[in-house]
């Protein structure tokens, strides 16, 4: 059985290697030195501190700013400081601290998910949408299929024959790994925890229908698992036992709460009743959460919205969860915390590769009779059903504001982008991102892009600053009439090969963000905050008004995830082999706006790239 999973850079998954057999020999992440930060960070701000307009000239032929002179005067103290000396020492003692396999990790993960407060949707978890396969038309269909290839690539993992990721021969870190089945994350404060459970022990999948929730076992006595058949038939016991009415006090929708709110309402439910105690555990030890969805969502967006916040009732966003909607349409939705995207994604691009290709064990039907799916109930104060109300009511308010706009850009994908354009998928993306944004506000944005740093232990991500002051540079050219075509592309290439370059230093543990984060959590209570931290430009620098993410599969049909600024944008987005895709999210009333531009931008490239080669068109099919 062969994995389609090359853009991941992954080998096949049959094989007799051992899942954390590199783990031990994994190099540590450096830390980088304050000159070399110094000097990438100012070259990152500069297209914040230079003029916007079309007809403005380059940076380099400018009369510096206040705001220019600042921030350098900023970074010369930075340099020269004291503290911030001390600071690094400290992070370079934590690095080589035995008891720290990596610097950063306890220290990121504290910062970025447990520690934070904000609710999980929209701020934190992401969604997959699943390649569409009409053989599988109902709910409880798709759901046994799928189940069925989870259990597989369930079972590979935790007997660790999955193969570890390599990227161009050299091993990544699989640490994440261990959080995909039989997990889930707690509210708590001032700070989240997060649990595995024994997967030996919890072979039960958990079914969230109508916002109640049932349980049943994935295994028979014998040990076999449960055949597609079997739980077809007990997906539609669950369905069947759900009834027609939505519970109205669906308790799943207290995780949509913020998260000291949850904290304290998932307190009272416990102290309600000790049933409730075990009705929660059995859903946080469960392998998964399968939400059987009761909607039939037929174009991309609705399928995105769906998926990624699908009203919040019949869910449990703690967990992992696979969602099937009423007409065969699938996805994920996935909690962010313990691990990044590339486990999740490597999953589910596997497990549609499969079912699609038919090159799974469906199992063998059994006459035995299975024992009927059972409820997980709890037992309800009225504070409980008040907590309840509320998260209901607070949720739709949260995301009242917030669209899903999806684009399926079919002009070029990769194919065309690598053997015609001769450039880089990624970086023309990117650069569709700062073009397309340039055109709607006039300005070029301050945008986060990862880049995973897995060649090192525990290592997660790092920040691609993909707002360049060439990046700048050419979206002046490209909206300047008085551009010649030979002078954008130039600038074209120039933008292009410095994105790859901080993205290379990125990968590598030596660009800006993660370095400044550590040493700014460094600090201890009173001593003073280095000028650099207090200057408005950085807090501008670290305000991502783009957040963007890839997942390239061509076995996926959307992916997305909410802005982080309150004036920002979500961009997931797919660089496939005929076609890019792109998903817009944000709270403001730009997002169709931003969507129309990006295409815009798509095709001013396409333009580009024609006139380079000297042909009225560019053949996608070539």
């Amino acid at each position: 059985m062969r994995s389609q999973l090359s853009h991941f850079g992954m080998p096949s998954h049959r094989s007799k290697a051992i899942t954390y057999q590199h783990q031990d020999s994994l190099p540590h992440l450096p830390v980088p030195e304050l000159q070399s930060t110094a000097h990438k960070y100012f070259r990152s701000i500069l297209p914040l501190v230079s003029p916007q307009e079309p007809n403005t000239p380059s940076a380099s032929d400018l009369t510096p700013t206040p705001s220019y002179e600042h921030t350098k005067a900023c970074i010369e103290d930075f340099l020269k400081s004291p503290l911030v000396k001390e600071l690094q020492a400290r992070l370079k003692k934590r690095a080589e601290d035995e008891g720290h396999d990596n610097w950063l990790s306890d220290l990121y993960n504290q910062w970025a998910y447990m520690g934070a407060r904000e609710p999980l949707i929209p701020f934190s978890s992401y969604y997959i949408a699943h390649k569409p396969d009409h053989r599988w038309t109902t709910a409880a269909k798709r759901a046994s299929g799928l189940v069925r290839a989870i259990l597989e690539f369930r079972n590979l993992l935790e007997a660790e024959q999955l193969e570890p990721e390599l990227a161009r021969s050299v091993p990544l870190c699989m640490a994440g790994y261990r959080w995909l089945f039989n997990s889930c994350r707690y509210p708590s404060k001032p700070s989240d925890t997060a649990k595995k459970f024994d997967p030996q022990v919890n072979n039960h999948l958990v079914v969230i229908r109508k916002g109640q929730f049932f349980e049943f076992s994935v295994t028979k006595p014998d040990g076999s698992w449960l055949s597609t058949t079997e739980l077809e038939l007990q997906f539609e016991k669950v369905i069947k036992l759900a009834g027609p009415t939505e519970t109205p006090f669906p308790v799943g929708v207290l995780t949509t709460q913020d998260r000291d709110a949850w904290a304290d309402t998932r307190v009272e439910l416990c102290n309600t009743n000790c049933h409730n105690i075990k009705s929660l555990e059995r859903i946080e030890s469960s392998i998964l959460c399968v939400a059987l969805d009761d909607t039939s969502p037929i174009t991309r967006d609705e399928l995105g919205t769906s998926l990624w916040s699908g009203g919040g009732k019949n869910r449990f966003f703690d967990k992992q969860q696979l969602i099937v909607c009423e007409n065969g349409e699938s996805g994920f939705n996935a909690e962010h915390s313990c691990m990044d995207g590339t486990p999740v994604a490597r999953m589910n691009d596997w497990i549609v590769d499969v079912l699609a290709k038919e090159k799974i064990d469906l199992g063998t039907s059994s006459q035995s009779n299975l024992p009927t799916p059972s409820p997980i109930e709890f037992v309800l104060s009225d504070t409980n059903k008040q907590n309840i109300l509320k998260a209901i009511t607070k949720f739709e308010s949260l995301m009242y504001p917030h669209t899903l706009e999806v684009l399926d850009y079919a002009g070029y994908g990769s194919r065309v982008i690598k053997s015609q354009f001769k450039s880089s998928p990624d970086a023309v993306a990117q650069m569709i991102f700062q073009l397309g944004y340039y055109k709607l506000f006039g300005r070029v944005p301050v945008t986060w892009e990862p880049s995973h740093t897995r060649k090192f232990k525990l290592g997660r991500t790092e920040v691609i600053r993909s707002c360049s002051i060439e990046a700048l540079e050419w979206c002046k050219a490209m909206e300047n009439d008085g551009a010649d075509w030979n002078g954008r592309l130039e600038r074209f290439k120039i933008a292009v090969k410095a994105h790859l370059s901080y993205s290379q230093q990125a990968s590598e543990g030596q660009a800006v963000d993660r370095h400044l984060l550590g040493l700014r959590l460094s600090l201890n209570p009173g001593e003073e905050i280095p000028a650099l931290f207090r200057d408005p430009v950085y807090k501008e620098s670290t305000s991502w008004t783009l957040a963007t993410s890839p997942m390239p599969s061509e076995n996926f049909n959307g992916f997305g995830y909410g802005a982080v600024v309150p004036d920002g944008f979500g961009l997931g987005y797919a660089v496939n082999k005929e076609s890019i895709r792109f998903t817009v999210t944000t709270p403001t009333e730009n997002g169709a706006r931003l969507k129309h531009c990006l295409q815009e931008a798509a095709d001013d490239i396409l333009k580009m790239m024609k006139f380079e080669k000297g042909q009225s068109s560019i053949s996608a099919k070539l």
